[in-house]
């Protein structure tokens, strides 16, 4: 599903771009996205064939992996991809901090009740003001 999303953020990059943000945001996305997608079809490649069977039947049980051990080539080989697209993820996430830059959030808090678990409205606004900055 993270791939898929990274697909879709890059597409709709390339559809922003010159507006939104220049080409190279898009350049370096759509780099990341394919090298997920190396990473993710190397990592269910060798995943697929290591629990063909051929390798064993308790592979799933197996915690420690030792270089003697068969299949051990294509267990190191899937946890290397899997990594891989796991960086490639965390890469894809910090191309969006210059989109993130341009955002500012304030926030507001009311308070309809003298007390969370009141359901009448609050009859004095002073009485509300003064309880907000004591309990500051």
């Amino acid at each position: 599903m993270g791939s898929l999303y990274m697909f879709v953020q890059t597409i709709l990059s390339y559809q922003m771009q010159p507006k939104i943000h220049g080409k190279q945001v898009f350049w370096i996305r759509l780099l990341l996205v394919i090298w997920c997608g190396v990473s993710a079809l190397s990592m269910l490649t060798c995943s697929s064939v290591l629990h063909s069977g051929n390798f064993g039947t308790d592979l799933e049980q197996k915690l420690h992996w030792n270089p003697e051990d068969k299949g051990y080539v294509l267990h190191m080989i899937t946890t290397a991809a899997e990594w891989s697209m796991s960086f490639s993820f965390f890469g894809f996430f910090l191309t969006y901090i210059r989109d993130f830059q341009k955002i500012s959030l304030r926030v507001e808090a009311n308070l309809h009740g003298l007390t969370l678990y009141d359901t009448a409205p609050c009859p004095i606004n002073n009485e509300r003001t003064w309880l907000l900055s004591r309990d500051i």
